[in-house]
Parts: C-alpha cells; structure tokens; sequence
C-alpha cells in the first residue's frame, strides 16, 4: 500500500486546546426502543451520574451537541433511507425483513426516531469539528458508537451511523488518514463497509468470530479492495476469551497497522459488550480489561496522531454493572483523571442505582479485580507453555487468530506478518 504525505494539524494561531472533551446532553436518552429491548438509555444515565458523583467532570464543561442536519446524514445514508426513517410508524404485523430493517425485533420503530438518532450523530460531528478545528486534544461522546447501519438500512439497534458520518466530515475538513478501532463485540461491519473502498481511512475491528455471533462478518480475509486493500484489518476472538488474551491479541496486531498507517487522528468505537457479564455475547473481558483497551488506544492516538482521539461508545447491555464504570473509565481516560480499579463507589449513585433497578445488585468498586498482565506475542511458535492448561489452550487460540490476521493484511501494509517487531 503506498503511502500518502503526512498532513500537519497545528493549532490556530493564539488558540489554547483543551486536553479533553465531554460531548453530553440529555437528548441522548431519547434514543429509546421499547422497554424489551436490550439497549437502554439509563446506561447513559448511570454513566453520567457515575462520574459526577466520583467527581470525574468538576471544571469539565459539557459540549452539547445540535442534532446532524440532512446533508451530513447523506455523507453516509441514501435520500430515500432518511426519508424513510423520518416517516416511519410501527408496523402492523411482524414482518421477516421489514423495509429499511425498520420495525423489526432488533430495529423497532419508536416515536421520534429520525430526530433522536440525529442527535446521536450530532454529538459525534460535535466531537470531530473540537478536534479538527484546533479546541481539544481529545473528545468523548458516550452517546455514539452505532457502527452497524448501512447505507440504506437500520441493522443491530443502529439507525445512523455517527462513526461513518464523523469520518467522512473529517475527510472534507483537513484529514486524509484517518484510523478508526473497534473494540466492540460485535464486528464493525458498517464503518468497515463504508470505506472498504477508501485508503485513507483504516478500519480494525476486534470481536468475536463470526462464526459464533452476529452479523457472522469480520474475517481476516476481508482486507479492503482496489487501493483499499489492506486497509481493513479483522481479529476475530473465540467465545471464552479472557483480558490476558484479549490484550495479547490487540498488542499483536493494532499498534503495527496503526504505526505503518501513520494517521492523523485516531477514531475509537468503545463498546462494551465484550464484559464477562454481558448478556449478548460469550467473551470475558473485565472492565479492568476494558480499560486498559482504551488507554491503550489513547496511548497510540499520542504516540502516532498528535493526541488526537475522538471516542464513542457503542454496543454494551450490562446497564447497571458494567457499562457506567467501563465508560467512567472512558471518559477518565480522554481526560488524564485516573480512575483506580480499587476506588470505592459512592454511596449516593449505589442509592440512586438500587431505587431505580432493584432487580440488579450494583458493583462496589471501580474494576472487577481482573488479572490484564498479558505476554507480548512473540511470533509463530513463540512463548511456551505455562503449566496451565485451559491457560494454554486460550493462548494457542489467540495466537492462531493473531497470525490469520496478520497473514491476511500485515504484508499489504509493508509488514511481515511473522516478525513481532511489526
């Protein structure tokens, strides 16, 4: 893949840059499906709540986002899509593929869709133009993250694609390499596919296969295409697979794309679905797991972007136990306020939590005592065995998946896929 000239992005003349970014307003929480549903709006709720109480967001002033307007929804979605989601009613009957995916179990239609998922893509665009135009470093709306809606359909609780929307923004306004990491468990099948084509934008996507979790996409063999090709990079990850694990495939595959891609920002889907306790999906990560994948990704947006990290949130279904704490520590991360995984919750939010889901025991403190100490891949038949054997059988089968991986698309990227140097 050649390699384009690297764009400089300094500050504007006399302007100060935040270190971070909050991209918050309580319009958000209309982005609600039915009371069935698995995607809830009080996971936000908490999250927010969680950090104000932990003092996370005193001296942050909140960026609050105006809904994506029609031309920035058509960056990404067809005319005839957009209308439909503006005029959509729920169906009478139950369709098997409703038009659009509009109305079905997953993509229920709800009162005021069309404007409450503008919304969510408006504070991703909030996000980009802070960053682009000079004002932070950084910037994080939990809000965002709907990395499965197509062109011309709803699919997997995503009515617009924010990522997509954002991405393609930067591209008019300055950026033409662009990284984007996904880290939900679900693959991110529709930023990927909306830019498939595109070599300035790099798409990497760790979930688990797809073979045993929808949308069954993400394999290693899917690179890219045209100039494109190697841009795409996909590690998928058996059911069962642990933080150690997990970290030792992201170290093994991320940081060399991202170095030989050499972006100007980096974009990061954190969703979340991929804790032990979620109930859509069968990986084990711990929130202690979960937050060192987004420290991680802060690290490489300072180490090869200038800083630059726009982050949204995304899939993640445990709304009292996981997801406030893991986007806490999100939202810490963007803003250098370390949050321990020891720190003790406060009182008041276990108060408002247990009066508003009683049904649910809430978590005591910020992690989950989980053990993220990971050895570094060291090549084809490299490490050897530790004695312990379920220990070492999940080593082997990330250690398989690493190097399909890196075979698929580290030699597109001028790397060699068996060198762990790379």
């Amino acid at each position: 893949m050649a390699t384009a000239p690297r764009r400089e992005h300094p500050a504007p003349p006399g302007e100060q840059r935040s270190r971070g970014t909050v991209v918050w307003t309580d319009r958000f929480l209309d982005y609600t499906w039915t009371p069935e549903h698995p995607m809830k709006p009080a996971r936000l709720k908490f999250t927010m709540a969680l950090a104000e109480s932990l003092g996370l967001l005193d001296g942050v002033e909140l960026l609050a986002p105006a809904a994506a307007d029609r031309a920035d929804l058509l960056r990404i979605h067809t005319a005839d899509y957009i209308d439909a989601v503006e005029h959509a009613t729920p169906p009478a009957g139950s369709p098997q593929a409703p038009p659009y995916g509009l109305g079905s179990s997953d993509n229920p239609v709800f009162p005021g869709m069309h404007q409450a998922a503008s919304v969510i893509v408006g504070g991703t665009l909030a996000a980009a133009r802070e960053i682009a135009e000079g004002r932070t470093r950084r910037a994080v709306s939990i809000g965002g993250g709907m990395h499965h809606a197509m062109a011309d359909s709803a699919a997997g609780f995503c009515v617009y694609n924010d990522a997509a929307v954002a991405i393609s923004w930067l591209l008019d306004h300055g950026f033409d390499r662009i990284a984007y990491l996904d880290v939900d468990v679900h693959h991110g099948d529709g930023v990927q596919r909306a830019f498939y084509a595109d070599p300035r934008v790099l798409t990497v996507s760790l979930h688990q296969h797809p073979a045993t979790l929808w949308p069954n996409t993400g394999w290693p063999e899917e690179t890219g295409m045209g100039a494109a090709e190697g841009t795409a990079i996909n590690l998928p990850m058996l059911p069962g697979t642990r933080d150690a694990q997990w970290l030792r495939g992201f170290h093994a595959v991320v940081p060399g794309a991202v170095a030989a891609f050499r972006p100007q920002i980096v974009v990061s889907q954190c969703g979340v679905d991929t804790h032990r306790e979620d109930p859509l999906a069968d990986l084990e990560l711990t929130v202690d797991g979960q937050r060192a994948a987004f420290r991680a990704m802060r690290d490489l947006a300072d180490e090869y972007a200038e800083g630059r990290w726009l982050a949204v949130g995304g899939g993640g279904y445990g709304l009292v136990r996981v997801v406030p704490r893991a986007w806490t520590h999100l939202l810490a991360t963007a803003l250098d306020r370390t949050i321990a995984p020891e720190t003790v919750i406060p009182q008041d939010w276990l108060d408002r939590v247990r009066a508003e889901v009683p049904q649910v025991d809430p978590p005591r403190t910020m992690g989950d005592g989980g053990d993220i100490a990971y050895r570094r891949w060291d090549g084809p038949g490299g490490t050897g065995e530790t004695g312990d054997a379920r220990e070492d059988r999940a080593q082997r089968a990330i250690d398989t998946a690493v190097l399909a991986t890196r075979r698929a698309s580290f030699g597109l990227l001028g790397l060699d896929p068996e060198d762990p140097r790379d």
